[in-house]
């Protein structure tokens, strides 16, 4: 059988200092004019590779 533990003696700013001594400091936020728009990088999956022939394509597709 697990033992019974009494309830937690940890108050709000006990557990605020654990997260600290494990996680450290936040870094700081990121501002507006750091910020970069997400560009996609990897090729459509529905499109077929550029030196794919269409013909080929539509019929392995059943298009």
């Amino acid at each position: 059988m697990a033992e019974e533990r009494p309830g937690s003696s940890f108050n709000d700013d006990d557990y605020s200092f654990l997260r600290h001594v494990r996680f450290g400091e936040m870094p700081p936020a990121a501002r507006p004019e750091e910020r970069t728009a997400l560009t996609e990088t990897d090729p459509r999956r529905d499109q077929p590779d550029p030196g794919d022939e269409r013909d080929r394509w539509d019929l392995r597709h059943g298009a």
